[in-house]
């Protein structure tokens, strides 16, 4: 069963605790600076927390756009703070699984440890508290009280060690790690995408995602077309029809197993066009193309969630639109769910659409706008109904069209009214 939700505390520019719940389209927008790239960013690193053999709880060398010091995920950069990160998971018969673990940063001693944790399954809670002595910035000396008796418990990222915890939760033994095995498998694709070799190589071994810049989508194109058959370069022309009419991307092979990647008109069968010199919006767009159709060739066997910063960074309006149809189709057909943090209107508009002629239901697509008040931000939650309306919407958001348009109307009137 999937993630059904995270939650975050202390966390950069959220002081309270916030709530994300998914969907299998979750829309994260806001004003620049508001706070959005940090809510789409914790579930990479609660990733890392839960799937991570480290000693450290967040291992931010792993982790993809994450900050440069664990200081930086702290609400006010306190030195000495600390952080809430929690997960709910659902798994066979029903019941929720959950963890909420609090991440203490030392700065005097240059670590951070887990606090305090709590793991759930269903109603039943266990309770582990970080006991602070000599031993205690030892990782595997700490001890914590666990349910009001101290014991000696090491961790492995933001869960205890599987050795370190073997006592039941709501009758059920080892929930640490069924949280772990259940986890969904978490992709991430940052805003700044990678701009293409003009020669490339195939990656030696099998790569079932496009990477956090893009960087690995053309190798993934060359690994088809050398082992493949090339099913996901036809694909990927199929899915490019309407997102980019009158032309196909092929990759040819030039020897020594290197690849250039092209992109040729349909219209005129002599006109070719290296990647590298082809529009920015073309080179951004392409690692989403590719990574759907990958998918859709050989759909992943378990839950995944991919997160997209600004899919639609340099693409023309009238793409958007297209580019959340690609994400429609896909929920429809896989077992892959998106989180996106977005710019565009139109996005948000084709995803309404699509619920009012019920290709989605409104349960499938959640939307939370980053508010910002005094110093802190705040999640608020807007509920689609079964039309694709919405029960809030922020004063003055996508609202500069009409705006420049009222102006507009308002400076001709004027000229007229001089020129009279």
């Amino acid at each position: 069963m999937p993630l059904e939700r995270f939650s975050l505390e202390n966390y950069r520019c959220f002081k309270e605790r916030q709530e994300v719940e998914l969907g299998k389209i979750t829309v994260v927008l806001g004003r620049n600076n508001s706070g959005k790239s940090a809510v789409v960013r914790a579930l990479p690193l609660l990733a890392v927390g839960i799937h991570g053999d480290s000693p450290y709880p967040l291992d931010l060398d792993l982790i993809p756009g994450s900050a440069p010091s664990f200081a930086d995920l702290i609400h006010g950069s306190s030195p000495h703070g600390r952080i809430h990160l929690g997960v709910s998971i659902g798994v066979d018969g029903g019941e929720v699984v959950g963890a909420v673990a609090e991440v203490q940063n030392i700065a005097n001693q240059g670590i951070q440890l887990v606090s305090s944790l709590e793991i759930s399954y269903g109603a039943e809670v266990a309770h582990l508290s970080w006991i602070p002595g000599l031993d205690a910035y030892t990782s595997d000396k700490r001890a914590y009280l666990v349910d009001q008796q101290e014991r000696k418990v090491e961790f492995r990222g933001l869960l205890p060690h599987p050795a370190d915890w073997s006592d039941s939760v709501g009758g059920v033994r080892g929930v640490s790690q069924v949280i772990r095995e259940e986890l969904d498998e978490i992709r991430y694709l940052g805003p700044f995408r990678k701009s293409p070799e003009r020669f490339f190589r195939s990656p030696a071994r099998s790569v079932r995602s496009v990477g956090h810049r893009g960087e690995k989508a053309l190798g993934m194109l060359a690994a088809d077309e050398m082992y493949g058959r090339g099913l996901i370069g036809r694909e990927v022309n199929s899915l490019l029809e309407e997102i980019l009419p009158g032309w196909s991307l092929e990759v040819t092979d030039v020897g020594s197993g290197m690849y250039i990647p092209k992109l040729r008109s349909l219209r005129d069968n002599d006109l070719v066009v290296h990647i590298d010199d082809v529009g920015t919006g073309v080179v951004q767009f392409l690692p989403i193309v590719i990574q759907r159709a990958a998918d859709r060739v050989a759909p992943p066997t378990r839950p995944v969630i991919e997160i997209v910063e600004e899919p639609e960074l340099h693409l023309h309006p009238s793409a958007h639109a297209a580019i959340a149809d690609l994400y429609v189709d896909a929920v429809q057909e896989s077992q892959v769910r998106f989180l996106v943090e977005t710019h565009s209107e139109n996005f948000l508009l084709r995803l309404r659409r699509r619920v009012a002629e019920r290709k989605l239901a409104p349960k499938d697509v959640k939307i939370y706008f980053v508010e910002q008040a005094e110093g802190s931000a705040t999640l608020r939650k807007i509920e689609v109904d079964t039309l694709g309306n919405l029960d809030y919407w922020p004063r003055g958001v996508f609202a500069e069209d009409f705006e420049e348009v009222r102006a507009l109307a308002d400076a001709q009137a004027n000229r007229i009214d001089d020129a009279g």
